[in-house]
């Protein structure tokens, strides 16, 4: 009888963990905030760093639902700036920023998902 209530107990401090959504999470480091923020599902949404103003300043990357990146780019001071990509299934958009305006779009089509590696 106390095995079954230890697993059931057990058990049931494994579900609750699981079931605990994820805090976005904030940390200073030298002059930039470091920020994980979080889907209610728990999967990170996105990662970037803002300025000590609580700016976007730095490099942020997007994740869909199921922890798919859909966008990597870099904030200067709230703005966008240089090229930023963005996925989706089948499709890349490289997309450049000058003076905060988009410049120039290019897209390219996803054929292959295929990994190499250099075994040697």
């Amino acid at each position: 009888m106390k095995n079954v209530m230890i697993i059931c107990m057990f058990l049931f401090g494994t579900f609750m963990s699981f079931a605990q959504e994820k805090k976005d999470s904030y940390e200073l480091k030298g002059d930039l905030i470091e920020a994980i923020l979080y889907h209610d599902n728990g999967e990170v949404a996105q990662t970037g760093t803002y300025n000590k103003e609580g700016v976007l300043h730095g490099d942020w990357t997007s994740f869909d639902r199921e922890g798919n990146i859909r966008s990597v780019g870099h904030y200067e001071n709230g703005k966008k700036v240089g090229t930023w990509r963005f996925y989706t299934a089948d499709q890349m958009k490289e997309v450049t920023y000058a003076d905060s305006r988009i410049s120039e779009v290019t897209s390219y089509k996803i054929t292959d998902t295929r990994v190499v590696a250099n075994n040697r």
